[in-house]
C-alpha cells in the first residue's frame, strides 16, 4: 500500500491500536483471582454455617401470662457455654416478654427448656439469636455479691 493511500484509510479508520502486552494480561488475572477470592471469603463469612442453630421444639402457656418453651440447641463447639434469648409473642404479634438463657457446655445437640414472662396472655415463643458470648452476670463463675 502507498503511503497516500494508507494515510488516507488512517484518516478515516484511525490507527491500529497496540497490541495489549502479556503483561497487561498476566496483571488483569491475578487482580480478577484476588477479587474473586475476596468475594468468596466475604460471601463465607456472612452465607456460612452459624455456628449455632436452634429450632423450636415446643411451648406451653401456664398460669399469669408465663409461657413453658423448650428449643433444641445446636453448636459447632460443645465445650463452651452459650447464650440464647428467647421471647414470646402475644396476639397482636408484638413481644410481650423475652428472656436470655444460658446454655451451659454439653453435648453438641440438646434440648433447653425455659418459662417466660409476658405482659400479655403469650401465643407463641421463638428463639431470637443466639451467641458465644455470655454476659458476665449470666456467668455460672460469679460469686455472688453482698
Amino acid at each position: 500500500m502507498t503511503t497516500p493511500t494508507r494515510a488516507k484509510l488512517e484518516q478515516r479508520y484511525g490507527t491500529r491500536p497496540r497490541p495489549t502486552s502479556r503483561r497487561t494480561y498476566l496483571l488483569l488475572s491475578v487482580l480478577a483471582i484476588l477479587f474473586g477470592g475476596v468475594v468468596a471469603w466475604v460471601g463465607y463469612v456472612n452465607l456460612g454455617t452459624a455456628p449455632i442453630e436452634t429450632q423450636q421444639t415446643r411451648f406451653e402457656n401456664l398460669p399469669d401470662n408465663a409461657m413453658r418453651f423448650t428449643f433444641e440447641i445446636s453448636r459447632d463447639d460443645p465445650s463452651r457455654p452459650a447464650v440464647c434469648i428467647v421471647r414470646v409473642r402475644v396476639l397482636d404479634g408484638s413481644e410481650g416478654g423475652r428472656k436470655e438463657v444460658l446454655v451451659p457446655p454439653g453435648p453438641t445437640s440438646m434440648l433447653v427448656t425455659t418459662v417466660v414472662r409476658s405482659t400479655e396472655e403469650p401465643v407463641t415463643a421463638n428463639v431470637f439469636g443466639c451467641s458465644y458470648q455470655v454476659p458476665a452476670y449470666l456467668s455460672t463463675t460469679l460469686r455472688p455479691s453482698g
